[in-house]
Formats: structure tokens, sequence, C-alpha cells
């Protein structure tokens, strides 16, 4: 009773909500069938059970065998003294008791009972026209079920399916983002005229517009997104530039539209378009457009950013890694009023990445984030965020209570390099590996202004046998001819170890000459360091009259060709030249530290000008 009680208080809090799907109502139909088929044919199945002939229930029934008979239309059912029952047929239109007094047996001498069969009729006709009935119900609500979801998608895909944000859905704010002081301020400014847009009015400033986030993969944008999403106690609209494509024409306009009139119903408001180079690439000047549907798309953020109607308590924030592709109409004032860069962060902003980062985690004394910053030269902050999360993993696989820094210098150089491989090696490949690691390391340290070696590993990581980690010591702005020259001759110290030592030469400097390769070519034809004087040789930018970019392809001859070619390998013959010197002069120095690689496999910074310093001595 107590448990009844429960239920009947749980019922009452409302009304009890009954879903029937197209799956119960084939079931139902189908147990009326099986019900229907079972009441039609029961008669019949009871009568293919112990069947006698007629003549057979006449004996005996003339023996007094029998206590009772039932005739159910043609079929006669026999019950016998111990309670067995037997059946047998009698004529159609034939009367069993006709039957019996032909027989010379009194009809009254027996319990005849006659049941009529007119109810198992009715059922029997009342079922076989309701079950087709049923079938043909349920199909035309599983039919209309179907069109009614199409018709919701079909009017459906005009709508936005932007993400509405509040102050408590995001917790991120602008503490939580460092390295990009510059951008923080801009979107800070923006937050700020949401909050208080009287003290601006005063003055006859309106808010911007648009701004746009151009940078790097994994510099923060999105981050910064978030963080106005916090900071802001207005709406704000997040959704990404695919979400707008589809295969229909018109549909990306249409949820342009959708998108700005929600917006503006909940102004101020911001709207936030991630990866905006989606649909926010530079028209097609041709006679026929390369992608219709994106165009039309582009074209109806440009008239709600910037048409007749006024927009001016809805602001856009946008973001891009592809900031060249976008179309020169979006990025005009008006629309986009702000041009922000994110880009990877100095030293200052990877030590407040670090410690934002490393909240939570528990460090050992001996780390030093001044250290790790100047270590991670050219990491983004995602790089930083993913090498503290994997030291913090492999100090758990090591059972440690604290995060050293020989966790963070092992995560620092997988996220750089990948994991190491324990490749199956014989004597000789270690041995080449380590002279050519090792080549690497003294051709560096005996040029003056390069940057000092970290690490020397003969260990294979990703696709390289080894590795010479040389980062730079402070983030350079400039490059000098002088210190371009040092980079492709350290480049080069590798093959010429091989080749001073083996006397002959392997595979394993291709990586090495693409590399030098490139800064050559880059130092030939973009910067006008050759002999060939400060001009341009490689493809050029340029704008049409219709705001388009295309890059026109090398106008020069076959000679101007030629000459390129021939200073780009003089170049990289002359730092390979000059490699060989170096390692010739310091050839012991050069045995020292690969016979060391070839013991411990790795040296840090310290061993290795231990090594250098002792046989300087």
């Amino acid at each position: 009773m107590t448990d009844l009680k429960k239920d009947l208080k749980l019922n009452k809090k409302g009304p009890i909500k009954i879903n029937i799907g197209l799956k119960q109502i084939v079931i139902a139909i189908v147990a009326l069938f099986f019900i229907s088929s079972i009441l039609i044919s029961a008669g019949e199945i009871a009568t293919t059970t112990n069947e006698k002939p007629i003549s057979k229930i006449i004996s005996d029934i003339k023996a007094k065998k029998v206590k009772k008979i039932e005739i159910v239309g043609n079929k006669v059912l026999v019950h016998y003294s111990k309670d067995r029952i037997v059946t047998t047929s009698k004529e159609e239109g034939e009367s069993f008791v006709k039957t019996l007094t032909d027989a010379k047996i009194d009809p009254t001498s027996l319990e005849i009972r006659v049941k009529s069969t007119d109810t198992g009729s009715m059922i029997a006709n009342f079922l076989a026209n309701v079950i087709p009935t049923l079938l043909m119900i349920g199909f035309f609500i599983f039919i209309f079920r179907q069109a009614r979801g199409t018709q919701d998608s079909i009017f459906s895909f005009g709508q936005a399916r932007s993400k509405l944000y509040n102050k408590e859905m995001s917790r991120i704010t602008f503490d939580d983002v460092a390295g990009v002081d510059e951008a923080k301020k801009e979107l800070a400014e923006i937050v700020d005229f949401l909050k208080n847009p009287k003290k601006y009015n005063k003055l006859g400033a309106r808010p911007p517009k648009g701004v746009i986030l151009v940078g790097p993969s994994g510099t923060g944008k999105t981050l910064l997104a978030k963080a106005v999403a916090g900071e802001s106690h207005v709406p704000f609209f997040s959704v990404a530039g695919s979400e707008f494509m589809e295969m229909l024409v018109g549909i990306g306009a249409a949820r342009v539209r959708d998108l700005f009139k929600t917006a503006k119903k909940n102004s101020p408001s911001i709207i936030f378009i991630d990866e905006i180079d989606a649909i926010g690439r530079t028209r097609s000047v041709s006679a026929m457009p390369a992608h219709d549907e994106r165009e039309q798309t582009l074209n109806q953020i440009l008239v709600e950013m910037d048409g007749f109607e006024q927009n001016d308590r809805v602001i856009v924030v946008a973001a891009t890694n592809r900031g060249d592709l976008l179309d020169s109409a979006l990025l005009r004032p008006g629309r986009f009023d702000r041009r922000v860069l994110v880009d990877y962060p100095d030293i200052e902003g990877r030590k407040a990445i670090l410690k934002i980062h490393s909240r939570g985690k528990p460090m050992a004394k001996n780390v030093s984030w001044e250290k790790v910053a100047k270590r991670t030269v050219g990491f983004s902050g995602a790089d930083i965020e993913n090498m503290l999360n994997e030291a913090a993993i492999l100090a758990a696989t090591r059972n440690k209570s604290s995060i050293s820094m020989d966790e963070i210098e092992e995560a620092a150089t997988k996220v750089k390099l990948g994991p190491e491989k324990k490749r199956l090696q014989t004597d000789m490949d270690k041995k080449i590996t380590a002279y050519h690691e090792a080549g690497h390391a003294i051709v560096t340290y005996f040029q003056k202004g390069t940057d000092p070696v970290h690490r020397i590993s003969i260990v294979s990581r990703g696709m390289a046998l080894g590795y010479t980690l040389i980062p730079p010591s402070s983030d350079r702005l400039h490059e000098t001819k002088t210190h371009l020259v040092q980079m492709i001759t350290s480049m080069m110290g590798g093959r010429a170890a091989e080749n001073l030592v083996f006397k002959d030469i392997t595979t394993g400097a291709a990586n090495d000459f693409d590399q030098a390769t490139r800064i050559a070519r880059g130092m030939v034809i973009d910067y006008g360091m050759s002999s060939l004087g400060p001009i341009n040789y490689g493809p050029t930018s340029d704008v049409t009259e219709w705001g388009s970019t295309f890059y026109a392809s090398e106008n020069h001859s076959d000679a101007t060709r030629l000459k390129i070619d021939n200073e780009i390998r003089k170049i990289v013959e002359d730092c390979y030249g000059q490699a060989k010197k170096i390692l010739k002069t310091n050839r012991k120095k050069l045995d020292a530290v690969a016979f060391a690689l070839i013991k411990k496999e790795s040296l840090d910074d310290e061993e290795f000008l231990a090594l250098v310093v002792n046989k300087l001595r």
C-alpha cells in the first residue's frame, strides 16, 4: 500500500505523457492479427486432434461409452466417460439427430447440445475488416510524420546555427589569457563600450563595428573570444564560418540574415565568427563565379555589417589564420574597423602563459620559468599548454609527486619532434648518426654569434634518426645575412662530418639540404642578399581594380633563372666548405662528442660544453 500511495503521489505531479511510436503501433497490429487467427482457428485446431469416423462414434454410443455430444457447425465433439474428447464430422446440411435415428438410436438417451457459430463468425469478420484498416491508419501516420519532419528540416535550413553564451556559461575571462596583451586591450575596449556606452557617447565616439583577429594557429584567437563571452554581460553568439555553407544556393545568406536579426533583437550583443575565411574569401572576378553560394553569403555579411540599416549595437568579432585570403570589402573600415594581429608570444608572454597553465599542477623547486620561457622560443600558447600537460602525464607515469625540469624538457622535445622511438640500429648506424649530429653541434659552436647548442641526441624521434636542438636565444625580429649564412653552415655540418670521418656520404642529410636550400633561395629571390642585387625575383602579389588579389607567375628570362640557380648553389657550397674546414680544425672535439653520444645517446648543453672546453684545454 505504501508503494501504491507513492506512485499515486508521483502521478499527481503532472499529467502522464504517452509517447506511442511506430514500433509500438506495428507490434499492437501484429498482436491483434495473431489473436484473431487463434480465435478463428481454435475450433479447427481442436478438431484436428483425436478425430474418429462417424461409424465408430455410433458404435460407441450403442455400447453406452458416450456421455455427451456437442455439435458445432459440421463438427461433432464426443465426450467419453473419462473426460476424453474426440471429434467427428457430419455432412453439410445433414442433421446428426437423423443420423442417430437411422442407426436405431434413441436421441433422448444422450445429452446433445448444439452451439451456435454466429459469435465466432462475427468476431472473425470484425477482425478481418479492422486489421487492414488499422494497418492503413498506421501506414499513413508514419508517412505524415516523415513528411512533417522533412518539412521542418526544410524550413530550418535558413535558421542560423549559432550558440548563445552568457556569463554563467563561459567562465573564461581576460585573466585566463596571456601573451597577447595588444589583442586583449582592443577587445577590452569593446567590452567596456558595451558596459558603459554613455562614457563614449558623450565624446561622439561610436563602437567599432567589427574586430578581426588574424594570426597563426594556436596563438589564442578563439580563447580571446571565449574571454569576451565571459567578460561581457551581453548576449554572445558564436558560429563557425563553415556552418553557413549548404548545398542549396541562398541558404548561407538566409542564415546570415537570421543571425543578425536575432542579434539585433538581443542588442547590445556580440557575434563571433570563427574561421571566417570559409565564407569571406576574395570574390571571383571572372564571368562565372567560382563558388556562387559562398559569394552570396559574403555579400549578405557585407550588407548586414554596413548597409542602409543602422547596426550600431551589434559588434562582430571574427578570427582566421588566413587573413591574406579575405576580401578587401570585408576588411575596410565600417565593417572590420580593427585588424588585430595575434602572434606568437615573446619571452614575457611565454612566462605569463606558463604560469596560467601551471595552475593546479605541483611543480618541483628546480623549475625555472625563466629558463623554460627561453627554451620555448617559437612556441604558441597551445604548444605551451600541451607541453605542460605532457609533462604532467610523464611525471605521473614515473610515479612522481611533482613535475620537474626533466619532465618539462622531455615534453618540450616531444611537442616539437614527436615521441622517442627505440629503433633497432647497428653499431655502424649509431656511429654515423652520432658523427652527423656532432658535426652540427661542433660547426655551430665554433661560429661566432650563433645560438648555443641546447641538446644533442641520437635517439630517433619522428622521421629523424637523431637531432641537434639549437633554439633561438632570444626573440629575434630581424635576420642578418651573416646569421642566415651561419645557419646554412650549421646545417651542412652533418654531411661534412660524414664525408670527413667515413670518406662517404649517406641519405641522412636530406632534410638539412631542404632547409638550407630554402634559406639560400630566400636570400637570393626575396631578400636581395646576393650578387644579383636588391631585386625581388619571386612571384609578386597585385590588387586589381575590383580588389581581388592574385599572384603573378615569374616573368624573368632563362638567363636570369640560371643566375639565380648559380647564386643559390654558390651560397650552399661555400657554407659546406666552411663546415668542412671547421670540422678538420676541431677533429678531436668532433670525436669526443661523437663517442659520448654513442655511450650516453643524449647530451645536454652543460655536458656538451664540458666536452668541448676540456678538449680545448
